[in-house]
């Protein structure tokens, strides 16, 4: 009779560490994006978006653009979801206001910038996933779509994400949204590959 093996479970300190690194990784990548002017989708795209329209800095439009998710998770996803995502959030949102001023880039070529940015926030992201943590909430909305409207909540993030692109083709050159999508297309392939719940187990 074969024996089932307990699931591992994180300790807070796991939980600290993993989603320091996830927020470190991902501001990182956030501030490549920012210096060169790109786009992406999901929470960060609006953000970028909402920035534009107002003169905010990023880091600010992604502070308050994820206000009204948190609602959402609460109620979706449960308190310690909630408590771990607004954490991220905020932390993300002061570290890209402060990396311009203690690690400033220089000249990047668009396809080195768009590749640097997809791999370094989607581990980034994946950090942050597998401890239970966020850093948007467009993804909590595309699972309530899913709930309420039985709309699959990958076509809902799919549908967000072209929207924010169509509505950016409208106002960047071409050129920032072709190098936009090659770094979408990188943090997204990512978080595909990597993502996998059946070979990573611990909760």
């Amino acid at each position: 009779m074969a024996t089932q093996t307990a699931v591992p479970h994180h300790t807070t300190l796991d939980d600290a560490q993993g989603l320091a690194l996830g927020v470190f990784l991902s501001s990182l990548g956030v501030h490549v994006l920012a210096h060169l002017g790109l786009v992406t989708g999901q929470t960060a795209g609006l953000a970028v978006l909402f920035a534009y329209a107002t003169g905010l800095s990023f880091g600010a439009a992604f502070f308050l653009v994820n206000l009204p998710f948190y609602v959402i998770a609460y109620r979706r996803l449960g308190a310690s979801f909630t408590i771990k995502s607004i954490t991220c959030v905020t932390s993300l949102s002061i570290i890209v206001e402060m990396l311009p001023q203690i690690f400033p880039l220089g000249p990047i070529h668009p396809a080195m910038g768009a590749v640097t940015f997809g791999a370094l926030t989607g581990l980034g992201l994946l950090a942050v996933f597998r401890h239970n943590g966020s850093l948007g909430g467009v993804g909590v909305l595309a699972l309530l779509a899913q709930d309420h409207w039985g709309l699959k909540a990958g076509y809902v993030q799919l549908a967000t994400d072209a929207a924010i692109f169509a509505i950016a083709w409208l106002i960047f050159p071409t050129s920032i949204i072709v190098w936009s999508l090659l770094g979408a297309v990188v943090l997204n392939l990512v978080i595909l590959l990597n993502h996998r719940r059946d070979r990573y187990i611990a909760i």
